[in-house]
């Protein structure tokens, strides 16, 4: 297709890429605005030319845009594998692919997503079938090619995700082998936040004509910002919100969506139920934007909901509460929506909604930013009753410190001598009240839990034929890794192996420091184990499921292909504004 795109400099949203029609309406539904740092540098270069292209971003940056949305505008579908998209977990394969398969729209391609721990019987059907675009992880794309059920021969892009953790964990073998298995006219594009010199060797080694995009990393500040997350399912979002207004006496804040739709739902739910709120959206004219802002910089409304583009440039210095209704597009939008907190050298609150599959890029975004995002648990009915009744008796304090009732005391007498004090009383609560202080009004909000032990279970592979007694392991971890004894639980020692539990938020470095200490060309130290199964010891009478399974050059199935499953909920003690922990 003729490519119309403008020079990144000169990029100001996704109709600027020369994109087609079809791919502009999938962004649309999508709610995506204006593109991404990387996406700016990225989609020019990959829409034009043949370089291969080494991009170095931050992790939740937006690269699968970056470089699913040129390979969808250039692909030309005929059920042969022409995109290969590795990336270091099954997780990450699973949503890298049910992000390009949002940006195809109508078109009539074919994704497959291949990764261990799944059918393997259904994969390789899936292949037979024929597939346009295979998203992988590093090991099972080696077993399908040892099987000659995936064929390379034809791609046109290899797309390596994440190309620094990959080779965290082990992987950078695999990816040489892969890459022989691929045709020289291939076009490769590499994505990594870090360039370690075995990736460089790699990228001289494999690439050709190679051309360097890089966005600076930026000081990500959230120093006055008290930032908690909920887990919330979709549907339960909305009550989740109002629930959280509903116990702070005076909120006074922004929601931030990621679509307009969802902009105007939740402004027009807020209405209905009688809270003072407002949308700011693309669709609004300057005219409609500046009256909302007015309004909310005055406070004749205490709710603003917007879009991340539709915020910008808003300077309102006091407000006590910004909340993430839907997770921003990338890490920077994050800390630009919290940062309207924690202003004029006030405390505010950052409250962030995330679905079971949102909570790796969740554990991503605390990484980049350099700081904690606290589990918290919503307040119930019961709580949310308990304040407003709290309010009620505040709010008749002051009317009778004011004094502002005497017009009122004819009719008051008339009922008191009528039905008694506190049966009038009674009834006059019930009267103006009932709805906000019957339980059965209240809906049920569903809790889930990623994981709420919060840890993660490590297989080392140093048992007692290494001398290893339970004592000797901890000292092991303690000596190679960042580990303390309180953070080192449960620990197993078997023959030829051993286990031990340990934070989640600790189990990635502490696998990179270990498995630092082998050669480049020997099997992973540790790795992240399947659930351990009572009664299987993993050596006699069956491995069981819980250790990692051996094969071709260590162990194979996915290394670290598992991580995404035991995730912890981080159930993390700590200050907040009475949300339940």
């Amino acid at each position: 297709m003729e490519n119309n795109s403008k020079p990144a400099e000169e990029i100001v949203d996704f109709n600027d890429f020369g994109l087609s029609e079809a791919t502009l309406e999938a962004l649309k539904v999508k709610g995506f605005e204006t593109p991404s740092p990387i996406q700016r540098l990225a989609i020019p270069a990959l829409m034009r030319g043949d370089k291969d292209i080494i991009a170095q971003a931050q992790t939740g940056t937006g690269k699968t845009a970056a470089f699913g949305l040129p390979i969808m505008e250039q692909l030309e579908p005929n059920g042969k594998v022409q995109a290969l998209i590795l990336a270091p977990t099954r997780e990450l394969a699973l949503q890298v692919s049910d992000e390009i398969i949002s940006f195809k729209g109508t078109r009539n391609m074919s994704i497959a997503t291949i990764y261990g721990g799944a059918s393997i019987s259904e994969q390789l059907r899936r292949l037979k079938k024929g597939v346009d675009i295979v998203v992988g992880t590093p090991s099972r794309v080696i077993d399908h090619i040892n099987r000659g059920s995936l064929d390379l021969s034809g791609i046109r892009w290899f797309i390596l995700d994440e190309a620094d953790e990959m080779l965290n964990m082990g992987f950078i073998d695999d990816i040489e082998q892969i890459f022989q298995n691929t045709p020289d006219e291939r076009r490769v594009m590499l994505f990594s936040a870090t360039m370690p010199d075995r990736i460089a060797k790699m990228a001289k080694k494999y690439m050709r004509d190679i051309e360097h995009l890089k966005v600076e990393a930026k000081q990500l500040t959230t120093d006055l910002t008290d930032q908690i997350y909920f887990e919330v399912s979709q549907a339960d979002r909305f009550d989740a919100l109002t629930r959280i207004i509903d116990v702070e006496p005076e909120f006074y804040g922004m929601v931030f969506c990621r679509t307009k739709v969802t902009t105007d739902d939740v402004v027009r739910k807020l209405l209905e139920r009688g809270y003072e709120a407002d949308g700011l959206h693309g669709d609004l004219t300057q005219i409609a934007r500046e009256k909302i802002l007015w309004r909310f910089r005055n406070k004749q409304i205490n709710i603003l909901v917007a879009t991340d583009v539709a915020a910008r440039g808003i300077d309102i210095n006091d407000m006590t509460h910004v909340i993430n209704y839907s997770m921003p597009q990338d890490f920077d939008s994050y800390v630009h929506r919290i940062g309207r907190t924690g202003r004029a050298g006030k405390e505010g609150t950052a409250i962030t909604f995330i679905s079971s599959n949102e909570y790796r890029q969740l554990m991503q975004m605390q990484k980049v930013i350099k700081t904690q995002i606290r589990k918290e648990t919503l307040p119930k009915a019961s709580d949310v009753i308990a304040v407003k009744r709290n309010r009620i008796k505040d709010d008749l304090a002051e009317i009778i410190e004011l004094g502002t009732f005497n017009d009122y005391l004819p009719l008051a007498q008339e009922i008191i001598e009528e039905y008694g004090d506190e049966t009038a009383l009674a009834a006059i609560i019930r009267l103006a009240f009932k709805n906000e202080l019957d339980i059965k009004n209240y809906s049920e909000i569903r809790t889930f839990s990623v994981d709420k032990r919060g840890t993660a279970r490590l297989f080392i592979s140093l048992g007692k034929f290494d001398d290893m007694s339970p004592r000797d392991l901890v000292d092991f971890l303690k000596k190679h890794t960042k580990l303390t004894d309180s953070k080192i639980d449960d620990v197993k020692v078997m023959d030829s192996f051993s286990f031990a539990t340990v934070p989640f938020e600790d189990a990635e470095d502490a696998l990179r420091m270990l498995n630092a200490l082998r050669g480049k060309n020997e099997k992973p130290l540790a790795e992240i184990s399947k659930k351990e199964r009572s009664g299987g010891d993993g050596e006699s009478g069956g491995r069981g499921d819980f250790a990692p399974q051996r094969g071709r050059g260590g162990f194979r199935g996915d290394r670290g292909g598992d991580r995404g499953e035991r995730r912890g909920g981080g159930d993390r003690k700590g200050g907040g504004r009475g949300y339940r922990r």
